[in-house]
């Protein structure tokens, strides 16, 4: 795995729900109600419409929108696989990802899309909340980048701090443009990184952007409601990924390993897509309710299960002397048993709180104030 790759971060941790940022001259067409799961579960700012400053209007919860918790999960997972051995050993790691060399690719972009998503919905959400909004998204980014310098003295490939920094640079200022604009950015950013290498902060801009774009024309409010939306995009996406794969790929080994070249990038972020799209289609059948069981508890504590990982892992590694930089076997199964404790934990944590400790201490310095931990 590249160091210039998007590494890995957990989402947003706030809730999805409907609607986006507005500015003066951008407005949104009306939008129906999304599906409700789990209210009092939702681990971001209260309803709609009030302006409550107090604990209250903190513990009131909106509807999550569970297929974005799935999505977080299922890269939290994949992330987890891509980059135990790394993690576990940098220097001497035996890097040989499991699912071939797309496998980074599998978790990395959807990360930055649903990071993008959780900042734009924050901020409508913000906009009910507090007289200045901005001022709390300011805070919840500058909270990120100080979660992340503390993270970084256990593992030097860790994503926080750029994605915080990418925030402030990029998806902050967005928030005063149009979502025309912001759209055409995220148009110009994408294929910029995949000319320029595949990954690095013109890809995280990139994806932040598209992800903003998304819940400011209405997209990600639609999300639950469609089969057909995802299912004939990601028959766009795999079209477009076999005729990327196709192409002659004409890589040229570089100094150290083999550099990927635009058709390789483009056709491992397309299926990326593919995937997306497939658990988006899934979400729609009787299998809602094992994917639900599964990845959603992963997902709402995305970044209590991210920053986890990383100590397990360490722990593993050096404390009980685990092989999981040399053995593809060991890495495997350590990941397994992380994965299968941290799904536990989640499960039976969030039967009790609202949010996972790290993303209560995250709301804690977005708000300003200390927030309801206990569910009712």
């Amino acid at each position: 795995m590249r160091r210039d790759d998007i590494p890995p971060v957990p989402g947003s941790g706030e809730p999805a729900h409907n609607g986006g940022p507005r500015t003066p001259d951008d407005r949104d067409p009306p939008m129906r109600p999304g599906p409700a799961v789990d209210p009092a579960a939702a681990s971001g700012p209260g309803q709609r419409g009030g302006s409550r400053r107090g604990t209250r209007a903190l513990s009131s919860g909106r509807a999550r929108i569970a297929a974005l918790d799935v999505l977080r999960g299922f890269a939290l997972c994949a992330i987890l696989l891509a980059n135990i051995q790394l993690i576990a050993d940098a220097e001497a790691a035996f890097v040989e990802p499991p699912l071939g060399d797309a496998q980074p690719w599998i978790g990395l972009p959807i990360f930055c899309l649903l990071f993008g998503i959780g900042f734009a919905l924050l901020l409508d959400s913000a906009a009910d909340r507090v007289r200045r909004p901005r001022l709390a998204l300011l805070r919840r980014l500058l909270a990120l980048l100080a979660i992340g310098l503390v993270h970084a003295l256990l593992w030097r490939g860790e994503i926080l701090v750029p994605y915080a920094v990418v925030g402030l640079l990029v998806l902050l200022p967005s928030t005063w443009l149009p979502r025309w604009a912001v759209a055409g950015s995220a148009a110009v950013l994408v294929p910029a990184a995949l000319i320029a290498g595949g990954g690095g902060p013109l890809m995280i801009a990139g994806l932040f952007l598209l992800g903003s774009a998304l819940v400011r024309f209405g997209a990600v409010a639609r999300i639950e409601r469609s089969t057909r939306g995802p299912l004939l995009l990601g028959l766009v996406f795999a079209t477009g990924a076999a005729l990327a794969l196709w192409a002659p790929a004409g890589e040229v080994a570089g100094p150290v390993a083999v550099q990927p070249t635009v058709t390789s990038s483009l056709a491992d972020l397309l299926l990326t897509g593919v995937y997306v799209c497939a658990l988006l289609v899934l979400l729609r059948t009787p299998l809602r309710a094992a994917l639900l069981a599964v990845f959603a508890p992963l997902g709402r504590m995305a970044l209590t299960n991210y920053l986890g990982s990383t100590l397990l892992v360490l722990a593993a590694g050096h404390i009980l002397g685990l092989p999981i930089g040399r053995s593809l076997t060991a890495a495997l199964l350590t990941a397994g048993v992380i994965l299968a404790g941290q799904w536990l934990f989640s499960t039976l944590w969030l039967r009790r709180y609202r949010q996972g400790p790290a993303e209560w201490v995250w709301r804690w310095a977005t708000w300003a104030r200390r927030p309801p931990l206990r569910a009712l």
